[in-house]
């Protein structure tokens, strides 16, 4: 199964890195792809959406639309988390 989903705040590789690392900790979770121009997320995997839709809000990349200031500073955090590793 794919499921792809567009979402905000990627604004950099360090942004995919740390989508990319959290999205495959999940269970049946097997490849993920992300494309910055688009910010759109490719996930191949036997993973329910909802799953996926509550990992990338804490992580402060929601789907497009449902943005907020807090998840904007989140998305931030974890940029730079992901550009240090």
């Amino acid at each position: 199964m794919e499921h792809l989903i567009t979402v905000e705040n990627i604004k950099c590789g360090g942004c995919m890195n740390s989508i990319q690392t959290a999205l495959l900790k999940l269970d049946q979770v097997e490849k993920v792809t992300i494309d910055k121009e688009t910010e759109t997320i490719s996930v191949t995997g036997q993973v329910m959406r909802d799953t996926l839709l509550n990992q990338l809000n804490e992580l402060g990349y929601p789907e497009k639309g449902n943005n907020t200031l807090l998840r904007k500073a989140k998305s931030y955090v974890n940029c730079a988390l992901g550009r240090m590793t």
